[in-house]
């Protein structure tokens, strides 16, 4: 699909397109470290809803 969109803006208006061929990988690096802190907090929401309902598990499993 994403090929498609940029055959389209190639096509139309060429030079945005090469615009957005050199500063997609720049951006892409630029927005990995929030992607990377999303990933750690989302483990640590895991974590903490698996400790507080453990319990609530062990007496169901009873």
């Amino acid at each position: 699909m994403k090929v498609l969109l940029f055959v389209i803006l190639l096509i139309f208006c060429w030079p945005l397109a090469l615009l957005a061929i050199v500063l997609y990988p720049i951006v892409w690096l630029l927005l990995l470290p929030f992607r990377i802190v999303g990933i750690a907090v989302d483990g640590v929401l895991e974590l903490l809803r698996a400790i507080f309902t453990l319990p609530g598990r062990l007496l169901r499993a009873i």
